[in-house]
């Protein structure tokens, strides 16, 4: 466990040299660390990886993003040049899912440059090997910013949820930040700062201003969200956010670390598990729609599959399929309300220019 050693060893040395440690500076090094973090050294994808995303359950995920995208742009006036973003792509499963499914949508798929917002060599890799031979040009770029500029249509299927989260605790004397330190017996813990933030009940919702002692309190710096907002705003273009979380903005802790499909302590083995937490998507259309955007939803993922014609299609593909079970649990997974399955948990915003209008499977 090299790679483990020697990230929790810097971990180790920023606290002793500047004290306790910010959640969110501990999930960047976590994650995005560029020797040692989880994204830049693992493919956590798949049945052999620590999560499986909706595009690895069932192509009809994807298929369905891809004709949103095509009607969408129609709706945008058909511009003869659309830049097809999509942050943290994965294993590149959805994007191929997608541009299969618009082939029948052949102009479109003439106008589309994909670009691709990947800081993981690993997953990099992984996305040039899903996408060998796809027929639109695919350039790749670490951040949004560096995307050129021009009419979009962005994609962002779980990459919000794992941006780095800041905690705070509600105590008798105020909220205070939370943050790690090293404990007495010599272990990664909890703690929170001395003294309280002044005034950070002022940023908070009037109804979350006086809860109970021990409350928590998660924010996201949305900067990440604004870029999208400002890109949709002065590009005419448009946005698809599909993640897990709560559609108002809420009390409560979220944050958990999951490795090998199973939970695990966010505070063991940096670099090894992913740590991610629940989307505010009250607070994050708040940033995106400051920017000029307009915002539709969130509504639960099953209302929007279910009105983009999802079980539709699986009647197609089993019509055509010698084994239909997995057909059928794939479509339970992604749009049923039990336990494990994602129609209730996962929600599904849209952000346009004001000029483009309702997307599709946000009419009603």
């Amino acid at each position: 466990m090299e790679e483990h050693s020697a990230l929790e060893a810097e971990i180790r040395r920023r606290i002793a040299l500047g004290g306790p440690m910010p959640i969110s500076e501990f999930m960047a090094l976590c994650l995005l660390d560029p020797t040692h973090g989880y994204y830049t050294t693992h493919d956590p994808f798949g049945a052999r990886g620590d999560f499986i995303t909706a595009p690895e359950i069932s192509q009809m995920f994807g298929e369905l993003v891809g004709i949103w995208a095509s009607a969408v742009w129609k709706q945008m006036g058909a511009p003869e040049n659309v830049r097809l973003i999509e942050l943290g792509p994965g294993r590149g499963t959805m994007m191929k899912d997608a541009l299969r499914a618009v082939q029948i949508v052949p102009e479109f798929r003439s106008a589309i440059v994909v670009h691709l917002v990947e800081i993981s060599p690993a997953l990099r890799a992984q996305q040039e090997k899903t996408l060998e031979g796809a027929g639109v040009p695919l350039i790749w770029h670490g951040s949004l910013g560096d995307v050129p500029k021009g009419p979009a249509i962005i994609f962002a299927n779980e990459f919000f949820d794992a941006l780095p989260i800041n905690q705070a605790i509600k105590t008798e004397r105020g909220w205070h930040e939370r943050r790690i330190q090293i404990d007495p017996s010599g272990q990664l813990a909890f703690t929170i700062a001395p003294e309280p933030m002044p005034f950070f009940q002022n940023l908070l919702p009037a109804a979350l201003r006086a809860p109970r002692a021990g409350a928590v309190f998660e924010w996201r710096a949305e900067t990440s969200a604004m870029d999208v907002g400002r890109r949709v705003a002065d590009n005419r273009g448009a946005a698809l956010v599909i993640d897990y979380g709560h559609t108002e903005t809420a009390l409560g802790e979220t944050l958990q670390a999951v490795g090998q499909h199973a939970y695990a302590d966010p505070l063991t083995s940096p670099g090894h598990l992913d740590l991610t937490a629940h989307v505010d998507f009250q607070s994050l259309a708040r940033a995106v729609e400051a920017m000029g955007a307009t915002g539709f939803g969130p509504i639960e993922q099953s209302q929007f599959l279910r009105g983009l014609g999802i079980e539709r299609r699986a009647a197609t593909l089993k019509a055509r399929a010698a084994r239909t079970t997995d057909i059928d649990e794939a479509l339970e997974r992604l749009i049923g309300r039990k336990r494990n399955a994602m129609g209730e948990l996962f929600k599904v915003a849209a952000f346009t220019h004001p000029s483009v209008g309702t997307p599709p499977g946000f009419e009603n």
